[in-house]
Protein backbone atom coordinates (compact mmCIF):
# COMPACT_ATOMS: atom_id res chain seq x y z
CA UNK A 1 0.00 0.00 0.00
CA UNK A 2 1.57 3.12 -1.01
CA UNK A 3 2.52 5.65 1.73
CA UNK A 4 2.85 9.45 2.15
CA UNK A 5 5.78 9.34 4.72
CA UNK A 6 8.48 10.02 2.31
CA UNK A 7 6.93 13.31 0.77
CA UNK A 8 5.61 14.21 4.30
CA UNK A 9 8.97 13.81 5.48
CA UNK A 10 10.22 15.99 2.29
CA UNK A 11 8.13 18.82 3.89
CA UNK A 12 9.25 18.80 7.05
CA UNK A 13 13.07 18.19 6.33
CA UNK A 14 13.80 21.54 8.39
CA UNK A 15 11.57 20.98 10.71
CA UNK A 16 12.87 17.49 11.60
CA UNK A 17 16.92 18.48 11.15
CA UNK A 18 17.35 18.68 15.16
CA UNK A 19 15.93 18.31 18.40
CA UNK A 20 16.57 22.35 18.84
CA UNK A 21 14.60 22.66 15.45
CA UNK A 22 11.68 19.98 15.65
CA UNK A 23 10.97 21.90 19.38
CA UNK A 24 11.15 25.21 17.41
CA UNK A 25 8.67 24.07 15.25
CA UNK A 26 6.36 22.22 17.57
CA UNK A 27 6.37 24.61 20.63
CA UNK A 28 5.77 27.56 17.67
CA UNK A 29 2.28 25.57 16.92
CA UNK A 30 -0.83 27.93 18.34
CA UNK A 31 -1.86 27.55 21.70
CA UNK A 32 -4.78 25.72 22.41
CA UNK A 33 -7.53 27.43 24.11
CA UNK A 34 -9.17 24.43 27.03
CA UNK A 35 -12.44 26.57 27.43
CA UNK A 36 -12.98 27.28 23.57
CA UNK A 37 -12.16 23.67 22.92
CA UNK A 38 -14.17 21.95 25.65
CA UNK A 39 -16.33 24.00 25.27
CA UNK A 40 -17.00 23.46 20.88
CA UNK A 41 -16.87 20.25 21.71
CA UNK A 42 -19.92 20.06 23.87
CA UNK A 43 -21.81 22.47 21.84
CA UNK A 44 -21.12 19.75 18.73
CA UNK A 45 -22.35 17.06 21.09
CA UNK A 46 -25.74 18.96 21.28
CA UNK A 47 -26.81 18.30 17.70
CA UNK A 48 -29.77 15.68 17.51
CA UNK A 49 -30.48 14.16 14.10
CA UNK A 50 -33.61 12.83 12.49
CA UNK A 51 -34.40 9.42 12.21
CA UNK A 52 -33.33 8.50 8.43
CA UNK A 53 -30.08 10.12 9.50
CA UNK A 54 -30.05 7.89 12.27
CA UNK A 55 -30.11 4.70 10.52
CA UNK A 56 -27.00 6.07 8.45
CA UNK A 57 -25.25 7.05 11.42
CA UNK A 58 -25.71 3.52 12.79
CA UNK A 59 -24.62 1.71 10.03
CA UNK A 60 -21.34 4.51 9.11
CA UNK A 61 -20.63 3.75 12.56
CA UNK A 62 -20.79 0.10 12.97
CA UNK A 63 -18.50 0.36 9.54
CA UNK A 64 -15.96 2.30 11.07
CA UNK A 65 -15.36 -0.06 14.04
CA UNK A 66 -11.76 -1.54 14.96
CA UNK A 67 -13.47 -4.74 16.75
CA UNK A 68 -10.88 -5.38 19.27
CA UNK A 69 -9.22 -7.76 21.91
CA UNK A 70 -6.05 -7.42 23.60
CA UNK A 71 -6.35 -9.51 26.63
CA UNK A 72 -3.86 -11.96 27.83
CA UNK A 73 -6.29 -14.77 27.76
CA UNK A 74 -6.88 -14.46 24.04
CA UNK A 75 -7.61 -18.05 22.50
CA UNK A 76 -7.40 -18.55 18.55
CA UNK A 77 -11.32 -19.47 19.56
CA UNK A 78 -12.12 -16.17 21.00
CA UNK A 79 -10.27 -14.40 17.97
CA UNK A 80 -12.09 -16.40 15.49
CA UNK A 81 -15.53 -15.36 17.24
CA UNK A 82 -14.28 -11.98 16.76
CA UNK A 83 -13.75 -12.32 13.07
CA UNK A 84 -17.10 -14.15 12.66
CA UNK A 85 -18.78 -11.01 14.49
CA UNK A 86 -16.86 -8.31 12.33
CA UNK A 87 -17.47 -10.17 8.87
CA UNK A 88 -21.54 -10.25 9.77
CA UNK A 89 -22.32 -8.19 12.99
CA UNK A 90 -25.80 -9.62 13.18
CA UNK A 91 -26.31 -13.05 11.76
CA UNK A 92 -30.38 -12.27 11.81
CA UNK A 93 -29.71 -9.22 9.25
CA UNK A 94 -27.36 -9.32 6.80
CA UNK A 95 -27.65 -6.02 5.53
CA UNK A 96 -25.69 -5.43 8.46
CA UNK A 97 -22.22 -3.58 7.35
CA UNK A 98 -19.21 -5.46 8.36
CA UNK A 99 -16.84 -3.93 10.65
CA UNK A 100 -13.58 -1.93 9.60
CA UNK A 101 -10.95 -4.43 10.70
CA UNK A 102 -9.91 -6.82 13.22
CA UNK A 103 -7.59 -5.81 16.42
CA UNK A 104 -5.21 -8.37 17.91
CA UNK A 105 -1.83 -9.03 19.21
CA UNK A 106 1.24 -10.18 16.84
CA UNK A 107 0.61 -13.88 17.52
CA UNK A 108 -2.84 -14.05 16.96
CA UNK A 109 -2.49 -11.91 13.23
CA UNK A 110 -2.85 -15.64 11.31
CA UNK A 111 -6.01 -16.60 12.95
CA UNK A 112 -7.74 -13.32 12.62
CA UNK A 113 -6.37 -13.29 9.22
CA UNK A 114 -8.00 -16.81 8.44
CA UNK A 115 -10.99 -15.57 10.38
CA UNK A 116 -11.96 -12.70 8.15
CA UNK A 117 -10.44 -14.30 4.45
CA UNK A 118 -12.24 -12.78 1.83
CA UNK A 119 -14.40 -10.24 3.74
CA UNK A 120 -12.58 -7.17 3.39
CA UNK A 121 -12.50 -6.71 6.95
CA UNK A 122 -8.77 -5.78 7.98
CA UNK A 123 -6.78 -6.89 9.94
CA UNK A 124 -4.89 -4.65 12.46
CA UNK A 125 -2.30 -5.91 15.18
CA UNK A 126 -1.06 -3.41 18.13
CA UNK A 127 2.81 -3.37 18.52
CA UNK A 128 5.56 -1.25 19.78
CA UNK A 129 5.68 -3.05 23.01
CA UNK A 130 1.96 -2.22 23.48
CA UNK A 131 0.83 -0.72 25.45
CA UNK A 132 3.56 0.91 27.95
CA UNK A 133 5.73 1.05 24.92
CA UNK A 134 8.96 0.58 26.99
CA UNK A 135 11.24 -1.61 24.75
CA UNK A 136 14.69 -1.20 22.83
CA UNK A 137 13.63 -0.19 19.46
CA UNK A 138 15.02 -3.14 17.84
CA UNK A 139 12.47 -5.06 19.81
CA UNK A 140 9.75 -2.61 18.96
CA UNK A 141 10.66 -2.83 14.99
CA UNK A 142 10.72 -7.22 15.76
CA UNK A 143 7.46 -6.97 17.15
CA UNK A 144 6.15 -5.10 13.93
CA UNK A 145 8.14 -7.13 11.71
CA UNK A 146 6.39 -10.37 13.08
CA UNK A 147 3.07 -8.87 12.49
CA UNK A 148 3.26 -7.47 9.23
CA UNK A 149 4.86 -11.00 8.10
CA UNK A 150 1.88 -13.08 9.96
CA UNK A 151 -0.20 -10.83 7.46
CA UNK A 152 -1.44 -7.23 9.38
CA UNK A 153 -2.80 -4.98 7.06
CA UNK A 154 -2.58 -2.45 9.99
CA UNK A 155 -0.35 -1.72 12.69
CA UNK A 156 -1.43 0.43 15.97
CA UNK A 157 2.22 1.42 17.49
CA UNK A 158 2.70 3.55 20.69
CA UNK A 159 4.50 6.74 20.97
CA UNK A 160 7.60 6.46 24.12
CA UNK A 161 5.50 9.01 26.63
CA UNK A 162 8.63 9.16 28.68
CA UNK A 163 10.57 10.51 25.78
CA UNK A 164 7.73 13.11 24.59
CA UNK A 165 7.06 13.96 28.25
CA UNK A 166 10.81 14.94 28.67
CA UNK A 167 10.76 16.57 26.09
CA UNK A 168 12.95 14.19 23.73
CA UNK A 169 10.72 14.98 20.70
CA UNK A 170 12.99 13.76 17.81
CA UNK A 171 13.45 10.38 19.38
CA UNK A 172 9.86 10.33 18.85
CA UNK A 173 9.53 11.48 15.36
CA UNK A 174 12.31 9.12 14.38
CA UNK A 175 10.93 5.88 16.14
CA UNK A 176 7.79 6.08 14.56
CA UNK A 177 10.12 6.78 10.89
CA UNK A 178 11.68 3.40 11.60
CA UNK A 179 8.23 1.79 12.66
CA UNK A 180 6.89 3.26 9.56
CA UNK A 181 9.64 1.75 7.21
CA UNK A 182 8.81 -1.53 8.91
CA UNK A 183 5.47 -1.30 7.69
CA UNK A 184 6.48 -1.04 4.11
CA UNK A 185 4.01 -0.46 1.74
CA UNK A 186 2.32 -3.64 3.07
CA UNK A 187 1.03 -1.78 6.51
CA UNK A 188 -1.17 1.25 7.11
CA UNK A 189 0.16 2.94 10.08
CA UNK A 190 -1.92 3.65 13.43
CA UNK A 191 0.18 6.06 15.75
CA UNK A 192 -1.35 5.84 19.84
CA UNK A 193 -0.71 9.00 21.38
CA UNK A 194 -2.00 8.02 25.40
CA UNK A 195 -3.80 11.34 25.83
CA UNK A 196 -4.56 10.97 29.09
CA UNK A 197 -1.05 10.55 29.93
CA UNK A 198 -0.18 13.90 27.41
CA UNK A 199 -1.28 16.33 30.56
CA UNK A 200 -2.26 19.59 28.37
CA UNK A 201 -3.94 19.76 24.95
CA UNK A 202 -0.61 21.68 23.87
CA UNK A 203 0.74 18.43 24.32
CA UNK A 204 -1.92 16.59 22.12
CA UNK A 205 -1.34 18.93 19.21
CA UNK A 206 2.46 18.43 19.31
CA UNK A 207 2.34 14.51 19.46
CA UNK A 208 -0.15 15.11 16.36
CA UNK A 209 1.76 16.95 14.71
CA UNK A 210 5.07 15.04 15.45
CA UNK A 211 2.92 12.05 14.12
CA UNK A 212 1.76 13.24 10.94
CA UNK A 213 4.98 14.65 10.09
CA UNK A 214 6.67 11.55 10.63
CA UNK A 215 4.52 9.44 8.37
CA UNK A 216 1.72 8.19 10.16
CA UNK A 217 -2.05 7.12 8.44
CA UNK A 218 -3.77 7.50 11.41
CA UNK A 219 -3.27 9.31 14.61
CA UNK A 220 -5.28 7.72 17.40
CA UNK A 221 -6.05 9.06 21.08
CA UNK A 222 -5.24 5.67 23.27
CA UNK A 223 -4.79 2.28 24.25
CA UNK A 224 -8.14 1.98 26.08
CA UNK A 225 -6.05 0.26 29.14
CA UNK A 226 -6.05 3.51 30.76
CA UNK A 227 -8.14 6.05 32.72
CA UNK A 228 -8.75 8.44 29.89
CA UNK A 229 -9.15 7.98 26.80
CA UNK A 230 -10.91 9.19 23.63
CA UNK A 231 -13.08 12.43 24.85
CA UNK A 232 -14.88 14.50 22.25
CA UNK A 233 -12.30 17.59 23.13
CA UNK A 234 -9.27 15.28 22.31
CA UNK A 235 -10.40 14.09 19.48
CA UNK A 236 -11.80 17.32 17.80
CA UNK A 237 -8.37 18.69 18.58
CA UNK A 238 -6.82 15.75 16.69
CA UNK A 239 -9.53 16.68 13.92
CA UNK A 240 -8.24 19.69 14.09
CA UNK A 241 -4.60 19.35 13.61
CA UNK A 242 -5.43 16.44 10.68
CA UNK A 243 -7.34 19.07 8.69
CA UNK A 244 -4.79 21.69 9.14
CA UNK A 245 -2.21 19.08 8.11
CA UNK A 246 -4.26 18.53 4.80
CA UNK A 247 -4.51 22.36 4.07
CA UNK A 248 -0.70 22.70 4.54
CA UNK A 249 0.29 19.84 2.53
CA UNK A 250 -2.28 18.18 0.74
CA UNK A 251 -2.05 14.82 2.64
CA UNK A 252 -5.03 13.59 4.57
CA UNK A 253 -4.21 11.47 7.54
CA UNK A 254 -7.10 9.47 9.55
CA UNK A 255 -8.38 9.78 13.64
CA UNK A 256 -9.09 7.16 15.74
CA UNK A 257 -10.28 7.58 19.17
CA UNK A 258 -10.02 4.71 21.37
CA UNK A 259 -11.87 3.72 24.69
CA UNK A 260 -14.27 4.68 26.43
CA UNK A 261 -17.05 5.31 23.56
CA UNK A 262 -19.90 2.93 24.41
CA UNK A 263 -23.44 3.93 22.77
CA UNK A 264 -25.00 4.87 19.68
CA UNK A 265 -25.20 8.62 20.88
CA UNK A 266 -21.39 8.76 21.62
CA UNK A 267 -20.63 7.24 18.23
CA UNK A 268 -23.06 9.67 16.58
CA UNK A 269 -21.47 12.53 18.76
CA UNK A 270 -18.08 11.83 17.72
CA UNK A 271 -19.16 11.74 14.29
CA UNK A 272 -20.85 15.41 14.10
CA UNK A 273 -17.49 16.08 15.54
CA UNK A 274 -15.98 14.47 12.25
CA UNK A 275 -18.23 16.23 9.77
CA UNK A 276 -18.29 19.86 11.60
CA UNK A 277 -14.54 19.67 12.26
CA UNK A 278 -12.78 17.87 9.43
CA UNK A 279 -15.14 17.29 6.94
CA UNK A 280 -17.44 14.83 5.14
CA UNK A 281 -14.05 13.67 3.19
CA UNK A 282 -13.54 11.65 6.94
CA UNK A 283 -16.59 10.06 6.92
CA UNK A 284 -15.45 7.08 5.47
CA UNK A 285 -13.56 4.38 7.62
CA UNK A 286 -10.28 4.56 5.49
CA UNK A 287 -10.13 8.13 7.56
CA UNK A 288 -11.47 7.59 10.46
CA UNK A 289 -12.69 4.54 12.83
CA UNK A 290 -14.00 3.96 16.77
CA UNK A 291 -11.53 2.09 18.85
CA UNK A 292 -14.52 1.00 21.18
CA UNK A 293 -15.97 -2.97 20.48
CA UNK A 294 -18.60 -2.94 23.16
CA UNK A 295 -20.07 0.21 20.97
CA UNK A 296 -21.15 -2.35 18.73
CA UNK A 297 -23.52 -4.21 20.77
CA UNK A 298 -25.41 -1.05 21.52
CA UNK A 299 -25.00 0.26 17.71
CA UNK A 300 -26.61 -3.00 16.75
CA UNK A 301 -29.48 -3.15 19.35
CA UNK A 302 -30.51 0.07 17.78
CA UNK A 303 -30.44 -0.88 14.30
CA UNK A 304 -32.86 -3.38 15.36
CA UNK A 305 -35.00 -0.90 16.95
CA UNK A 306 -35.09 1.40 13.79
CA UNK A 307 -35.96 -1.60 11.84
CA UNK A 308 -38.81 -3.40 14.18
CA UNK A 309 -39.71 -0.62 16.51
CA UNK A 310 -38.52 -2.77 19.52
CA UNK A 311 -35.68 -2.59 21.50
CA UNK A 312 -34.71 -6.43 21.65
CA UNK A 313 -31.92 -5.59 24.71
CA UNK A 314 -28.50 -6.80 25.01
CA UNK A 315 -29.50 -10.61 25.52
CA UNK A 316 -30.05 -11.01 21.67
CA UNK A 317 -26.61 -9.37 20.18
CA UNK A 318 -23.58 -11.03 20.87
CA UNK A 319 -21.40 -9.91 23.88
CA UNK A 320 -17.86 -9.35 23.73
Amino acid sequence: MPTTAHATASAFADASASDSALRRFLHGLPGVDAVGLEARAAALGTRSIKTTAKAYAIDLAISMIDLTTLEGADTPGKVRALGAKAVHPDPTDRTTPRTAAVCVYPDMVATAKEAVAGSGVKVASVATAFPAGRAALAVKLADVQDAVSAGADEIDMVIDRGAFLAGKYLKVYEEIRAVREACGERARLKVIFETGELSTYDNIRRASWIGMMAGADFIKTSTGKVGVNATPANTLLMLEAVRDFKQQTGVQIGVKPAGGIRTSKDAVKFLVLVNETAGSDWLDNHWFRFGASSLLNDLLMQRQKLATGRYSGPDYVTVD
